[in-house]
């Protein structure tokens, strides 16, 4: 069964870390590019960060950009989303996705994902 299943949510406080990771079950996520989106209560969901499959391409939203940082642990099949300064507006589940055949940036804006995992929610909150 192909599965992807995120985890490393949870509470913290504005300006504290989290970090999240995907992992794969059932197939390779060397072969995918992967991205990070997320979805807060009455929006639509939002591509975050994605990395590419070869070159390590990445993209990120102009809401993250020096605070996330997205990374590949091919050893262990996982990609991570480091989260550092978070703000209450960083509120939302996180949803990892991975895709076949498609750059960083078409990922992340349009959009698009063959495979889902089920989120995890982060509640930035004092």
């Amino acid at each position: 069964q192909l599965q992807l299943v995120e985890s490393g949510g949870g509470l913290v406080q504005p300006g504290g870390s989290l970090r999240l990771s995907c992992a794969a079950s059932g197939f390779t996520l060397d072969y995918y590019t992967i991205g990070w989106f997320r979805q807060a209560p009455g929006k639509e969901r939002e591509g975050v960060s994605c990395i590419s499959s070869s070159d390590g391409n990445t993209y990120y939203a102009d809401s993250v950009k020096g605070r996330f940082t997205i990374s590949r642990d091919n050893a262990k099949n996982t990609v991570n989303l480091q989260m550092n300064s978070l703000k209450p507006e960083d509120t939302a589940v996180y949803y990892c996705a991975a895709a076949a055949f498609v750059s960083v940036q078409a990922m992340c804006v349009m959009p698009v994902g063959d495979y889902w995992g089920q989120g995890t929610q982060v509640t930035v909150s004092s």
